[in-house]
């Protein structure tokens, strides 16, 4: 059939008109299936992404997968996750895009100020042209990139938020196209589900590292571990658990409302005072409220100067067992850490109360067998008192009524001599009663302190000191008069040992309604010209006391001092 001109069928125009229409088909085709391509690449890239998302049980690992899982899909510069606190704030801020060290220089991360609080206060999609347009926007910080082109979604954790995805910045130029929200959308969803399986792992494995930790303390307290050391212990374990800086054991509060520094590790402690510590407002928040409290910085601590320098958020909980609280555990992270988060207090706190229980505890084990000790002691100096005593004292009688029928002097002389030596061992035996009773574990006591003050004075020296005390002298001598006595018996020793020139040298202490510390020795006497000073000092310390100082020469030689005061106060 011929070709019309008009254009029928058949003609030369029809034929382009045909052709056209085919090529315009086939370019139609062609990028229907470009398209049908490009969104299986990008299916396929968003499959990918929440497979890798999914890849582990990490917590921090996996939010940073997400981020950079989000960057990749839309072809953003710059990432980031803000992990919501319980109050609204950002308490965790992971971003990506920034380069090395650029996010020091910006300062603290943000806290959900301005557009990022938009996504906050309205948790659904964001896409801005141009996010500094944007009524909520409040500008940059200091040394921020340039952003423009902008999308955030919210990520859901069983129907909560846990926190938003922001993307910035296209690459290429441009905007983000609603196709990126979508894909943006499902990545969250996904994230969703691989935060809070990070999220529940995280808290298994961290109460068992707390379990450990306490089992820890535990098997040092059993081991007979001292106080100082296992409240070492806790302070280190805290410190690691909790990724902090530092990490402080005070000791407290006493009557006066004051702490006293139990351990620390960490750079926290050295500035401050070993004991008397004033509590700051977080410290006294704490003893109002027996609860936890959580702070910026440590300065809020304590009244005494802190040095807070590279110090930032603080946790702080009672050390409590039953109802009494007998320190507070203090968390410290480093300047710009992240805040301590109200799901971490728990565990901390727990540590600190099983660690204080098993301190008490101790406490209770060392006092029981101090009992036990205590008891056997009784019973000891009761033996002593009922059997040995009374057959030394018959035995002495025995001997006496021995003596009146001697009729040979060297004999009779003899007898007197043992009866002599057995009042003696009677007098050092009950000594050793009083000791018994009175001397308690771990505290040498007063007739143990003047022992070891005697014997080291007189070594060395060419004398034979000797010690006798008389009566409860442990238990009737006033802890505030030990050292007055201490120290008299230092001064008549000294004096002995330079100036008597004798062999021997006896200190006796009787307590009975005086004091009464005698130092006699064997020696030539007190020379007319020594100096008096160290007299003139014995007898002035006992003038203070209400008492007084008597020196003389003793008929058989030698010199005796009798420092006297009396055990009740003067009227």
């Amino acid at each position: 059939m011929g070709v019309d001109p008009t254009g029928r069928a058949g003609s030369p125009v029809s034929g382009v008109l045909s052709g056209l229409r085919l090529q315009e088909l086939l370019e139609e085709v062609q990028e229907r299936l470009g398209q049908i391509a490009a969104g299986r690449d990008r299916m396929q890239s968003l499959l990918d992404a929440v497979l890798a998302v999914a890849a582990g049980l990490e917590l921090e690992t996996t939010l940073r997968r997400i981020v950079q899982s989000a960057v990749d899909l839309v072809d953003a510069r710059y990432g980031a996750l803000g992990v919501l606190a319980a109050d609204g704030s950002i308490a965790r801020f992971i971003d990506v895009g920034l380069h090395p060290g650029q996010r020091e220089t910006m300062g603290r991360p943000p806290t959900g100020k301005g557009l990022l609080g938009q996504l906050i206060m309205e948790p659904r999609p964001l896409r801005l042209a141009d996010l500094t347009a944007h009524p909520a926007s409040v500008g940059f910080p200091a040394n921020h990139p340039p952003m423009r082109s902008f999308v955030g979604v919210p990520v859901r954790v069983r129907e909560a938020v846990y926190g938003n995805l922001y993307l910035a910045e296209k690459l290429g130029g441009g905007e983000f196209t609603a196709d990126d929200e979508v894909v943006l959308q499902a990545l969250a969803a996904a994230a969703g589900i691989a935060v809070q399986n990070a999220d529940l792992f995280e808290q298994s494995r961290s109460r068992q590292q707390w379990l450990e930790a306490l089992a820890e303390v535990r098997a040092d307290v059993l081991a007979g571990a001292g106080e100082e050391e296992v409240l070492q212990l806790v302070a280190v374990r805290t410190r690691e658990l909790t990724r902090s800086a530092a990490a402080v054991v005070l000791l407290g509060p006493d009557e006066d409302g004051r702490y006293r520094l139990g351990a620390c590790d960490g750079v926290a402690g050295d500035d401050l005072p070993a004991e008397g510590i004033e509590p700051g407002g977080a410290l006294q928040e704490l003893a109002d409220s027996r609860g936890p409290v959580l702070a910026d910085t440590p300065g809020t601590l304590v009244e005494a100067p802190w040095d807070g320098a590279g110090l930032g958020p603080v946790a702080v909980v009672p050390m409590r067992s039953a109802e009494r609280i007998i320190g507070v555990l203090i968390a410290i992270r480093g300047a710009g850490g992240d805040l301590f988060q109200p799901v971490e207090v728990p565990l901390v706190l727990s540590f600190g109360q099983q660690a204080a229980l098993a301190l008490e505890l101790a406490e209770k084990g060392r006092t029981q067998r101090q009992l036990d000790v205590l008891a056997d002691r009784d019973r000891i100096a009761r033996d002593l008192h009922d059997v040995v005593i009374q057959r030394l004292f018959a035995t002495g009688l025995q001997l006496q009524s021995t003596m009146r029928r001697s009729t040979q002097p060297e004999v009779a002389d003899r007898i007197a001599h043992a009866v002599g030596e057995l009042d003696e061992t009677v007098r050092e035996i009950r000594t050793s009663i009083f000791d018994l009773h009175s001397a308690e574990q771990g505290d040498r006591g007063l007739r143990r302190a003047l022992l070891d003050t005697v014997t080291e004075l007189a070594a060395d020296s060419g004398l034979v000191a000797s010690l006798k005390t008389s009566g409860a002298v442990d238990t009737l001598v006033p802890a505030e008069l030990v050292p007055q006595v201490l120290a008299a018996a230092r001064e008549a020793v000294s004096n002995a040992v330079r100036h008597c020139g004798g062999r021997t040298v006896t200190v006796t202490l009787e307590v009975g309604a005086d004091l009464v510390l005698q130092v006699v020795d064997d020696g030539t006497g007190i020379p007319d010209d020594v100096a008096r000073s160290g007299l003139r000092n014995l007898a002035d310390r006992a003038q203070v006391l209400g008492g007084q100082l008597d020196v003389g020469r003793r008929p058989a030689g030698g010199t005796r001092l009798t420092w006297r005061v009396p055990l009740t106060e003067p009227a």
